[in-house]
């Protein structure tokens, strides 16, 4: 049996008919930037998430530097986030000339440890930016009256959560602003980079949509800095097109998430899921020792697997003396010699989850 790690081919075939028929519409009208599917995706993500604004953007970057262009992020504010997270987290941060400030995470989550934020407030200090990691919101409420009783903005790095729940509220909707990204792997993918920025703030909506378009106000008068971060009219189509079933999808995340966590009970350590929130597992991530031979016996047995991710920021050398460890960053350096993620899609089936779990157990035995 050869399993896809995300099967994007078996989702196609279920929305054929509605993204040909998205897509053709759009080679038809000829409006490949900022055409109609492009306000009508912004108003159907708003109404999911119960935010105000949604800014679609080129990508779950471009989503990240607009919004801390939009705060006005100068060289020498600090940005507190973690280090156990994709290189754009901190990439937008060093982009603008500020300084990424890691705090570690929690063991079981992965997820930044929201007790340990407030040691790395400095007077620098602007905005806090947590990773909801694997698909899972991190402790936003904690994170919120930190950033509340110090005066500063919450960015929740959302890429990976878009559809996740954190007490009945949405990711994406969970602080000032959220990003997600549309990157074809996740939850909620196009067929190329997209992304979308997500507030209830009317002054920061106005700003990010301008820095968007090159800090445009209106056609040639720019107003301030921007970028060209539009997302493209045929991405949109395609996520307008994938929104038909997205509900059905993260139902079937969680009941998958759910089954591998029963199937691997007492036999693998897992990625823990909090009882106040969903995951919509844009991976599903084991512990494992020996990860390589783990993998390589996997993998020759037709189950592919992913690490996400094997190098903490802080020890990426682009970044490490341009950055700033709060404290230590102990659990992250020992997560990423253990985490491995396994083949996680909505259509994923009980035949292909039982012989993944079958194998994985049998290998991590010998």
């Amino acid at each position: 049996m050869t399993i896809q790690f995300i099967d994007l081919k078996a989702q196609y075939q279920a929305l054929k008919s509605s993204i040909d028929t998205r897509i053709h519409k759009v080679l038809d009208h000829g409006q490949y930037i900022m055409g109609p599917e492009v306000a009508e995706l912004e108003g159907k993500l708003a109404e999911y998430t119960g935010a105000r604004h949604c800014i679609t953007v080129a990508s779950g970057t471009e989503a990240l530097l607009i919004s801390l262009m939009a705060l006005d992020i100068k060289p020498g504010d600090e940005i507190i986030t973690t280090p156990f997270t994709f290189v754009a987290t901190a990439e937008v941060i060093a982009l603008l000339g500020a300084t990424p400030v890691f705090v570690d995470i929690e063991v079981d989550t992965c997820n930044i440890d929201a007790g340990k934020i407030e040691a790395a407030i400095t007077s620098k200090t602007r905005a806090i930016m947590p990773v909801s990691l694997y698909g899972q919101p991190a402790d936003m409420d904690e994170i919120n009256a930190i950033a509340a009783k110090y005066g500063l903005t919450v960015i929740e790095d959302a890429a990976q959560s878009f559809g996740a729940e954190y007490k009945g509220r949405k990711s994406c909707n969970l602080s000032t602003v959220g990003c997600t990204s549309f990157f074809p792997s996740k939850p909620l993918g196009c067929y190329g980079d997209g992304g979308a920025i997500f507030t209830d703030d009317e002054k920061l909506a106005k700003i990010m949509r301008e820095i968007r378009v090159h800090g445009q106000e209106r056609r040639y008068v720019h107003t301030r800095i921007g970028v060209g971060g539009r997302m493209d009219t045929l991405q949109c189509a395609v996520v307008l097109a994938k929104l038909e079933r997205f509900e059905w999808e993260v139902e079937q995340r969680l009941k998958i998430g759910a089954r591998y966590n029963e199937l691997f009970a007492g036999k693998v350590s897992t990625v823990t899921q909090r009882p106040d929130r969903t995951s919509v597992f844009a991976q599903y991530t084991v512990f494992v020792d020996n990860r390589e031979q783990v993998q390589e016996k996997l993998r020759a047995a037709g189950v592919p697997t992913a690490v996400h991710y094997p190098i903490p920021l802080n020890r990426q050398a682009a970044y490490a003396a341009l950055s700033k460890v709060s404290g230590n960053v102990l659990s992250s350096d020992a997560m990423a010699g253990r985490v491995m993620s396994l083949p996680m899609s909505a259509d994923l089936s009980q035949q292909e989850q039982d012989h993944i779990v079958t194998l994985v157990i049998e290998t991590l035995g010998k």
